[in-house]
């Protein structure tokens, strides 16, 4: 998409923050697309007029440290009560009860924790790459430390604070160019300091997913609000996992999983188990689903909300 195609946003005040807020459709049946990390609403751009055409009212925050959205200092206003208040609040504002959510990778955990802090405002559920974490008996960051190392980026980026939050705002262009290629792997646990090393190789592995001026849309964004703001939500992980200790840990909406075929971050084995209502599709594609495949996801996502609302 030319990046001039895309909805000028709004500035929505909710939840103590302002949230930069792109729309499509009409008001009526609204459905909520969460982007990921390093990402942006833009994300979503294939996805948008394809969800309005089919009657939804298509409503994409840049989420809280994203964009021009708010960006607050401390670390703890990027757990899941914060982000999911916003999403909740962000309902409030528009009138809606409920709604379907969607997200991708950050966006899916977000949508996860939403649905279980919240069942009564998520309606249907949409989620791409990252599926339902369980929750087990030790905290996601203590236990990845463990088993993969305090060089696993998510780990470090708890341990070292700033460290790689420095080196991604010293090299924003090479960082995102590198980042979003084709069934690359820049997040694999060897070696442990892929992503720094990413952000500083000059020469890029893979086919690009995006055109040059849909980068630059990315690049701008992120030179001007840093990555701290999204690395904060890794650095909330185990708060979050402490936030949901007391939390029915099933969700029952209808839910549809969708996965790259060549994506690194693990299916679920236990999806059914936490999950009971969940369909499941797999795209030949590796993480960036809705980018690298716009039209199979635009498919996937537009025949089971056929389904559903057949039911």
């Amino acid at each position: 998409m030319n990046p001039t195609d895309f909805p000028e946003p709004t500035l929505v005040s909710v939840n103590g923050v302002e949230l930069e807020v792109f729309e499509a459709g009409n008001p009526g049946k609204p459905i909520v697309l969460c982007h990921g990390w390093p990402e942006h609403a833009f994300s979503w751009r294939h996805q948008m007029p394809v969800l309005a055409t089919a009657g939804y009212h298509v409503i994409v925050p840049n989420q809280r440290g994203y964009g021009n959205s708010s960006r607050p200092t401390e670390v703890t206003d990027y757990d899941i009560e914060h982000l999911s208040g916003d999403l909740v609040a962000l309902l409030d504002h528009y009138g809606y009860e409920d709604a379907t959510f969607v997200g991708h990778d950050w966006g899916a955990f977000v949508v996860w924790g939403l649905t279980l802090l919240h069942p009564d405002r998520v309606n249907k559920v949409i989620n791409l790459s990252l599926p339902y974490q369980e929750r087990g008996e030790r905290p996601w960051i203590e236990l990845m430390e463990d088993m993969l190392g305090g060089d696993f980026y998510f780990v470090h980026f708890n341990r070292q604070p700033g460290v790689a939050d420095a080196v991604f705002d010293d090299n924003t262009f090479q960082f995102l160019r590198n980042m979003y290629r084709k069934n690359v792997s820049p997040t694999e646990p060897e070696p442990g300091m892929a992503l720094i090393n990413l952000a500083r190789a000059e020469t890029p592995l893979g086919e690009p997913i995006m055109s040059d001026s849909e980068l630059g849309v990315f690049v701008s964004a992120f030179e001007s609000s840093g990555f701290t703001g999204g690395i904060n939500w890794y650095r909330n992980l185990d708060r979050n996992w402490r936030l949901l200790a007391d939390v029915n840990p099933i969700i029952q909406q209808p839910t549809l999983m969708i996965y790259g075929e060549r994506d690194t971050i693990a299916r679920s084995e236990k999806l059914a188990e936490f999950v009971p209502n969940a369909e499941v599709v797999t795209l030949d594609c590796g993480h960036w689903i809705q980018q690298e495949k716009p039209d199979e996801t635009n498919q996937a996502i537009s025949q089971w909300l056929k389904n559903q609302d057949a039911r």
